[in-house]
């Protein structure tokens, strides 16, 4: 493959997780969400309210923590797509914030480290890739 291509496809799987992340992150805080209204309404039925309300503080901490989680693979995804020159940056970020998710934000991690380190992504990132082809040679 090309390093072009490598770009593209990066781009993509970082875009792929951030979706599959935040549609994860929706899902945990559904089933949080549910747990803690039945906490809510067994403490209230019982005159207790100050479990509940730690349980909610709880639920938003996290909440608020996996969506800025997500917020990195949407930058570096959307930096490889566009081949900014912050990229690189971009996925490193989004590769550290990726590699703590295993099994596959670990793999994308490994990729994104890869890509950006080998001598493709050096020739994408550093301007040293020709972008068009070559002029033909001028014959004297």
């Amino acid at each position: 493959m090309t390093p072009l291509e490598h770009n593209k496809y990066l781009g993509i799987a970082h875009l792929a997780y951030a979706g599959f992340h935040l549609l994860m992150t929706i899902a945990m805080m559904a089933v949080m969400g549910a747990m803690v209204s039945q906490i809510f309404d067994q403490a209230h039925r019982m005159g207790d309210a100050s479990s509940p309300k730690f349980m909610a503080v709880i639920l938003v901490f996290a909440g608020a923590l996996q969506l800025l989680f997500g917020i990195p693979p949407i930058v570096g995804g959307y930096a490889f797509l566009k081949r900014r020159r912050w990229a690189k940056v971009a996925g490193i970020v989004s590769g550290v914030v990726a590699a703590m998710s295993f099994p596959i934000g670990t793999a994308l991690a490994a990729y994104t480290f890869w890509f950006l380190f080998s001598e493709a992504g050096k020739q994408v990132y550093e301007n040293t890739f020709p972008l068009s082809p070559p002029p033909p040679p001028i014959w004297q």
